[in-house]
């Protein structure tokens, strides 16, 4: 072949960063014959050179304690990482580029932080910076978002972008089990860490929206600016409440253009969506994210989120990328922020509401909580009521009778507009409480 090999330093020894050690010795000829030089493995920076690591063919030489050095060497080409977090991580990468290497990254965190500098830093030194990994596990969509779609103009993406939530919410779906029953079944398949916290809340989720928003919208956002709300109050009543609409829930990545096309909304928060919409049939721990464009129409992206596996065919896509442009002496596409579009704050944002409410049940009622959506402006769609007794079946404390339930879904309004219904409906003396609120996304607004 004729060209000295390529010498690639791996940040990381874990789930995802053996199998990308795995799959570099054993695919290294056609990796070769893809790119135009051999790659090798220069070193494996981990965290406790004792640890047993079953790779099959990887020298236990190359091991390694000392990341910090191991990115600066002069025989050191291209640096992965897949270490994760926003410290130590970023001063190695930030090291890396300085010192000429080309860098992939699986790090949602870090580039959700800090990737505006990071990627300045990389055009800056004439380097690459990859992290298809990053925003959605195997799905590509980092590189249709930059590279495919660059000539479009991008409307909405929507997605399903963390496994461990979209297996809890489809078990919840399907089985009729609650939260805590879903999580502990998806932490005895290994889909859900010990600490559960990043997934369920939102973080993770968080942190790659802010990636595909500024991807699709040429304008830096980082993980602060994305509204986020988790699905740990998600409860079983919402699922069945959502089946009953011919609807199904999700906790969703949204980043959308404004109607006046001067900012852009980001948020991460469980949705009905109808079962006809093509994110609803996304079941277990796969992801999927739905594109519209304005040339392009609806474009959906779909397959495994997460795994060792997974992560390491969207790793090793980059490899070959930027080792191809090491071989070639260029890089490749770079990220632009040209937009600079304003982040619009939730409350700016329009929305639809599904609202379940404990009332007492007599006359006026209904008449009464259509004045409060009234007054501030918010119209009703559609209203269900069903009369539920206490467990005692007897009258609550104020000797009014009985209590119903009050299904309201709302049409679109500002999002500040319905919390501000929903906080009035709390002071509403004939509402006993407000015992769900949930967006409603997926339908002509």
């Amino acid at each position: 072949m004729g060209e000295r090999p390529l010498r690639v330093a791996l940040l990381g020894c874990g789930v995802v960063g053996s199998e990308v050690a795995r799959l570099l010795v054993a695919q290294r000829e056609d990796l070769a014959a893809r790119i135009g030089a051999p790659l090798e493995l220069a070193g494996v920076a981990v965290r406790r050179l004792t640890r047993a690591r079953d790779v099959p063919g990887l020298d236990a030489g190359l091991l390694t304690d000392d990341a910090a050095a191991l990115v600066c060497r002069e025989d050191v080409d291209l640096v992965v990482e897949v270490v994760g977090g926003i410290e130590p991580a970023r001063s190695w990468l930030r090291s890396a580029i300085e010192h000429g290497k080309s860098v992939v990254t699986a790090n949602k965190a870090l580039l959700a932080e800090d990737g505006a500098l990071l990627l300045a830093a990389a055009a800056e030194h004439g380097v690459d910076l990859y992290y298809e990994a990053a925003a959605a596990g195997a799905i590509p969509i980092v590189r249709p978002l930059r590279e495919s779609l660059a000539g479009d103009r991008i409307r909405r993406v929507i997605g399903i972008v963390n496994g461990t939530t979209n297996y809890i919410l489809t078990q919840m779906d399907e089985t009729g089990a609650s939260f805590g029953e879903a999580l502990q079944e998806a932490t005895a398949l290994g889909y859900a860490e010990a600490d559960p916290t990043a997934d369920v809340e939102g973080f993770d989720a968080a942190a790659k929206a802010a990636i595909l928003a500024g991807l699709a919208f040429h304008t830096r956002v980082r993980a602060g600016d994305v509204h986020r709300e988790g699905i740990t109050e998600v409860t079983a009543g919402d699922v069945a409440s959502a089946r009953r609409m011919g609807s199904i829930v999700k906790l969703l990545a949204i980043c959308e253009r404004s109607a006046d096309g001067g900012g852009v909304g980001v948020r991460v928060h469980p949705a009905m969506i109808p079962r006809s919409h093509p994110l609803a049939g996304v079941r277990d721990a796969f992801n999927a994210v739905f594109v519209e464009a304005e040339a392009a129409g609806e474009l959906m992206f779909y397959g495994r989120g997460a795994g060792g596996a997974p992560t390491a065919s969207a790793v090793l896509g980059d490899l070959v990328a930027v080792a191809r442009h090491r071989v070639e002496g260029s890089a490749g596409s770079r990220d632009v922020a040209y937009a600079d579009l304003v982040i619009r704050p939730m409350g700016e944002t329009v929305t639809r509401y599904h609202v379940s409410l404990d009332v007492a049940d007599r006359p006026g009622v209904l008449a009464a909580v259509a004045a409060v959506f009234a007054s501030h402006a918010v119209s009703i769609e559609t209203v269900r009521q069903q009369q539920h007794v206490s467990p005692q079946g007897v009258s609550d404390e104020d000797g009014a009778g009985p209590d119903a339930e009050l299904v309201v879904v709302t049409h679109a309004a500002p999002d500040r507009a319905l919390a501000a219904t929903v906080e009035a409906l709390r002071d509403l003396d004939v509402v006993r409480s407000v015992t769900s609120v949930m967006r409603v996304e997926g339908e002509e607004r």
